[in-house]
C-alpha cells in the first residue's frame, strides 16, 4: 500500500527532523521513520473503517427511532438499503480489518457527533438518493454506491481533512494519497471472498521497505560529499542560505540517483521536483531543478550515472 511517492515524502520529513534536532543517531532516524509509515499504515485501515461506523450509527438512529413516544410511518419501516448494505456488512466482518483495528485500538467513537454530521451530509447526497431510488438490489450496487461516496464525499470534504489532521499529526500529508489506496481496496472486492477478502499490503513487496530505509541511511551517512557536490553548481549563491528544505530534496535526490540504479534519472527528478512545488517556496523547484540537472550531467560525464 504504501508505496514509493509516500515513501520519499516520508524520509523527507524525518530527515528535515533529523537535521532540525541536531541528533546524531541514525539508527534513531531510521525507527521515527518505521514508525511514520506504521501510521500511514494505520490511516488506512482507519478510513475502511469509516464505513463500518458510519454504518453502525445509522444503526443507532433508526433504532432510536422505532423506540420513540409516538413513532411514524416511517420510523417504524425505514429504507433500509443502507442498513443492509452488503459490502459494509462484509467489510464489518473482515479478518484482517478487524484484527488491525482492534490490535491497534482504531476507532472513530470518540467523535460521533463528527460521524453523525458527516452521515447528515451522505444523507441529504444525491448518491444517496441515486442510490435507494435504484430498483437494482446487488452486492455491485452496494459496494459502488461507498466508493461513490468515498470519492465524491467524504475525499473532498474539508472538515474531514481537519479532522484528520488533527487525530494524529502524521497523517498530515497523508490523507490524499491513503484516501486513493482505499479507493483502490474498495474497487477490488468481491463478494465471493466474504469476511476473507485480503487488504493491500503495508509494502508491495521488502524491496520498498528496503528502499525507504536505504534512501534515508544512506542521505544520512554520505551528506557531506552530497552537499559538497550540490555546492558547486549552486552559481551566484553561497550554498549556507539556501533553504535547508531545498538542500535535503536535493541531497535526497543524488542519493536516490546513485543509491538506486534501477529508477531512471527522469523518474527520480520528476519526483523530488514535485516534492519542491509542495514543500518549499514558489521558486525552488526551479532552482532544484536547474542544479539537480547540472549534478546528473556531472556524475554521467564521471561515469557514476550510466543510466538513461
Amino acid at each position: 500500500m504504501i508505496n514509493r511517492v509516500l515513501i520519499r515524502i516520508k524520509v523527507l520529513q524525518v530527515l528535515y527532523a533529523y537535521c532540525q534536532n541536531g541528533t546524531s543517531n541514525p539508527k534513531t532516524a531510521e525507527n521515527d521513520l518505521l514508525f511514520s509509515l506504521q501510521k500511514s499504515y494505520d490511516l488506512y485501515h482507519y478510513l475502511l473503517w469509516l464505513i463500518v461506523e458510519l454504518t453502525r450509527v445509522y444503526d443507532r438512529i433508526l433504532d432510536n427511532r422505532k423506540h420513540k413516544y409516538r413513532p411514524t410511518e416511517e420510523d417504524l419501516h425505514p429504507n433500509m438499503r443502507l442498513a443492509d448494505n452488503r459490502f459494509a456488512r462484509q467489510l464489518e466482518k473482515n479478518e484482517a480489518l478487524t484484527a488491525y483495528v482492534n490490535e491497534y485500538k482504531l476507532t472513530w467513537m470518540d467523535d460521533e457527533d463528527f460521524l453523525k454530521a458527516l452521515l447528515d451530509r451522505i444523507l441529504a447526497s444525491d448518491t444517496y438518493a441515486a442510490y435507494v431510488g435504484n430498483p437494482e438490489n446487488t452486492y455491485a450496487v452496494d459496494r459502488a454506491f461507498w466508493r461513490d461516496i468515498f470519492r465524491h464525499l467524504i475525499s473532498d470534504d474539508e472538515t474531514m481533512d481537519e479532522y484528520l489532521e488533527d487525530r494524529n499529526i502524521f497523517w498530515n500529508d497523508d490523507v490524499e494519497i491513503v484516501e486513493s489506496f482505499v479507493l483502490k481496496t474498495v474497487r477490488h472486492f468481491n463478494e465471493v471472498e466474504g469476511e476473507k477478502q485480503a487488504l493491500l499490503p503495508m509494502f508491495k513487496d521488502v524491496d520498498d521497505r528496503l528502499f525507504a530505509i536505504r534512501l534515508l541511511r544512506q542521505s544520512i551517512d554520505s551528506a557531506p560529499a552530497y552537499r559538497e557536490r550540490i555546492d558547486k553548481h549552486v552559481k551566484n549563491w553561497e550554498s549556507e542560505r539556501v533553504a535547508l528544505m531545498d538542500m535535503l530534496i536535493m541531497q535526497l535526490a543524488v542519493t536516490e540517483l546513485l543509491a538506486f540504479p534501477s529508477i531512471p534519472v527522469n523518474v527520480t527528478l520528476n519526483e523530488y521536483i514535485d516534492m519542491a512545488k509542495y514543500y518549499s517556496t514558489p521558486k525552488s523547484s526551479v532552482f532544484i531543478n536547474g542544479i539537480l540537472d547540472s549534478v546528473v550531467d556531472e556524475l554521467k560525464g564521471e561515469g557514476l550515472l550510466l543510466k538513461p
